[in-house]
């Protein structure tokens, strides 16, 4: 009896903890984010661009390297009054030149690079931004996918409840066969309707744990927000001033033309004429002194810049720094048209939720419950009280999708504004 006790009790321990497993708490928005921002390989990857950048600025400003040169002379290749001394005659000179850098070019160098940093962090945050767009949309795809689940659930549960009085009302001779036939037959419309939402609630998160690059099995994640929307906004000029101040992408073109012109400059810079300093020591060098056995020397090498003075660089920079500008006032363009558009796209939504919340949702209960009472009362006719239904499953069904749509339009505006100013 223990041995059996204790394994039942072993038993039970098992199942708590696999229960306890399985239910795993919902993740929020801001969970959910959080993993993102950990997890995702896409934007893990392109942060390497950051560290490449800054390795690019230590590039740009290293000294050139300076250059040691060996020579030897002197060296007999003959025998000298009958005896062979090759190395009798022989000097060495060692060299050592270096080139120096006018006009800045090294700080010029590192300036450019700087500059091509803050680009590179730019162009990072508006991936996150476009990825985060995504993801706001897997979230709110699987909340929809949610509230659809239970509205097919509760009414399949009201129509099997229908149902129930019926048969019974059936069973009295109150309905004929054919009526009855029909109503279990518009029971297959509310199961297609609840298969259609487990598949797409798995689907959608199934996305969602693509984007987070999580192992978790589907059944045991879930997510949890409000699914809702809010009546009052701000107003469009304000959600432009916002974008104009936060889009990536934009900072980015801003960013670019100000590179521009340190390249332009780093281009002039590079017009300039560089010297060359060497500096020479010699063991045996002077034939006019033999006594001067030990020798220095030093000289300036300068290039003559007469064909080559940088021209074409200097003038690909300047056109360079006319067409980031125009790029720039493109961006500021197309950063108007997304606010614009997705601003006109939220007013929209918010227009047809309005009456739904304030008298659709209402009414279609009302007409439902009302008919429903009438049928079982013979006071409706089979095709009033299907009508009824349908027009109830419908009107939940265009609310439910319009605040989905309403959710992914605000997605919409958060990413046409840099932030998020839609919950």
């Amino acid at each position: 009896m223990r041995k059996i006790a204790r394994r039942c009790l072993s038993l039970a321990l098992l199942q708590g903890f696999v229960l306890l497993a399985a239910a795993q708490e919902p993740w929020t928005w801001e969970q959910v984010r959080a993993r993102f921002e950990q997890q995702n390989p896409t934007l893990k990857a392109d942060q390497l661009n950051i560290d490449e950048a800054r390795a690019d600025e230590i590039t740009a400003y290293l000294r050139p390297n300076p250059d040691f040169t060996l020579s030897a002379d002197g060296t007999q290749v003959a025998p000298a009054n009958g005896v062979w001394q090759p190395l009798a005659g022989t000097f060495e000179t060692p060299a050592i030149s270096y080139l120096h850098e006018r006009r800045h070019k090294r700080e010029l160098r590192l300036e450019s690079a700087q500059k091509g940093t803050l680009i590179a962090e730019s162009n990072h945050a508006d991936v996150e931004r476009t990825l985060l767009f995504a993801l706001r949309n897997a979230f709110v795809s699987t909340l929809e996918a949610k509230a659809v689940l239970a509205l097919a659930k509760d009414n399949l549960a009201y129509y099997d409840q229908f149902l129930q009085v019926s048969n019974e009302r059936f069973k009295a001779g109150d309905i004929a066969q054919v009526d009855f036939d029909r109503l279990e037959l518009q029971r297959v419309q509310y199961e297609s309707d609840l298969q259609t939402a487990i598949v797409n609630l798995r689907t959608a998160k199934i996305q969602l744990l693509t984007l987070l690059n999580d192992r978790t099995p589907v059944e045991r994640f879930d997510v949890a927000g409000p699914f809702d929307f809010r009546d009052q906004l701000m107003t469009q000029e304000e959600f432009r001033k916002i974008a104009v101040e936060t889009r990536p992408d934009l900072k980015a073109a801003a960013e670019a033309v100000d590179k521009a012109g340190t390249d332009h400059r780093l281009a002039v810079a590079n017009g300039s004429t560089d010297p060359t300093l060497a500096g020479w020591y010699t063991h045996n060098g002077s034939f006019n002194n033999p006594a001067a056995l030990n020798t220095i020397g030093v000289s300036v090498s300068v290039p003559l810049r007469i064909f080559d003075r940088n021209q074409g660089e200097k003038l690909r920079t300047q056109l360079e720094m006319q067409r980031t500008e125009r790029l720039r006032d493109a961006a500021e363009a197309q950063v108007f048209s997304d606010v614009d558009s997705a601003y006109a796209t939220l007013t929209s939504n918010l227009t047809l939720l309005r009456p739904y919340k304030a008298r659709y949702l209402e009414q279609a209960v009302r007409v439902r419950d009302t008919v429903s009472f009438a049928y079982q009362h013979g006071g409706a006719s089979l095709l009033d009280f299907l009508n009824a239904q349908n027009d109830y499953r419908s009107v939940q069904l265009n609310y439910l999708n319009l605040v989905g749509s309403y959710l992914t339009a605000g997605a919409q505006l958060n990413l046409a504004v840099g932030r998020e100013v839609i919950q």
